[in-house]
């Protein structure tokens, strides 16, 4: 049977208190991870569109970005957005006054859902914070995926609100690293001491004002670029983060990415070229160590005190490794 993916219960464990901090979105967050884990008991008829309360909400705020990450399906070697227009793409945003009155209409109907904030980049979305606050006056707890590049400029108001959880890109332990796998519109975009400053004024910030929201989360692309400096990773932010997340590259061969275009064309008289951006070749790479870094990550993180890590999806042997990075079809 497939999974929904979770936190890991280590990870829920030792943020506890962190996420009980704040009454309102305690009760938003324990309902959507209860949900997840128990959603085919609680709702056997889902497929006939019976179901509950609206418990997440993903807003894919803007197709910009100031970075040009190898990984990236969207802006980085292979991305579908790299030849398109920026004035055009900013014209396409929907306005930010049009998601506070959804935020509204949601409330009025008893939804109080987790807002994610994703792109593109979105802190380049003119309004975001507007958005943020109002969903925290309403009770709605945010939670945002950026590459750090703009955080620290609006720590205080991420505090101010609360933001609820703050997931920043993190893929080197050191400049260099970090930078080759993250390399920014200009040759000279140094995004790692962006990041490093965002970490450190939102953690001496929080500690200011005596509070344990946002929560600071760092998430981790293993790619070509950094599968042998995980560790490193793991403790140049441990000082910061309160989960650390380890992501297993999507990629897409280029069958399959033709095989799902031809079906869309087939079903929607239009040829999809989105997945294209994700084709990746992962035949020549070192499993073996990537393999012991992640197993490594796994006893630093085993301590009641330590900052818990998700590796996602949960695969660690070597042989697993290979398969997900070389075989497409393969299921786990």
């Amino acid at each position: 049977m497939s999974q929904r993916s979770q936190v890991p219960i280590s990870g829920i464990l030792k943020n506890a208190t962190k996420v009980l901090s704040h009454t309102a979105f305690a009760r938003t967050a324990i309902g959507f991870q209860m949900e997840k884990q128990f959603f085919n008991m609680l709702y056997p008829n889902y497929k006939n569109g019976i179901a509950n309360k609206i418990r997440h909400i993903g807003f894919r705020i803007t197709d910009l970005c100031n970075l040009r990450c190898h990984t990236c399906g969207q802006w980085g070697d292979n991305g579908y957005l790299r030849d398109r227009d920026l004035k055009e793409l900013r014209k396409q945003e929907v306005p930010y006054t049009r998601y506070i009155e959804m935020l509204h209409d949601l409330k009025a109907n008893k939804h109080t859902p987790i807002l994610y904030f994703w792109g593109g980049e979105p802190m380049l979305y003119r309004g975001l914070m507007d958005v943020i606050h109002e969903g925290a006056k309403l009770g709605m707890p945010s939670s945002i995926a950026t590459n750090g590049t703009r955080v620290a400029k609006f720590a205080e108001e991420f505090c101010e609100a609360p933001m609820f959880l703050l997931q920043i890109s993190v893929d080197g332990s050191c400049e260099a690293t970090h930078n080759a796998a993250r390399p920014g519109q200009s040759k000279n975009h140094d995004s790692f001491s962006e990041v490093i400053e965002a970490f450190e004024t939102l953690s001496e910030m929080k500690k200011r004002r005596g509070q344990k929201l946002p929560m600071l989360v760092s998430l981790t692309t293993i790619s070509r670029e950094n599968f042998f400096d995980l560790t490193n990773i793991y403790e140049r932010l441990k000082p910061y983060t309160d989960l650390q997340i380890f992501y297993l590259s999507w990629w897409i061969d280029f069958e399959s990415a033709t095989k799902h275009s031809d079906d869309f064309e087939r079903r929607f008289g239009e040829s999809a070229k989105l997945p294209y951006g994700w084709v990746g070749d992962w035949s020549k790479f070192d499993y073996a160590e990537l393999s012991g870094q992640l197993k490594d990550l796994q006893k630093r993180a085993s301590g009641f005190n330590s900052c818990p890590v998700y590796i996602m999806p949960n695969l660690t042997d070597e042989a697993d490794l290979r398969k997900y990075y070389t075989d497409h079809s393969a299921t786990f």
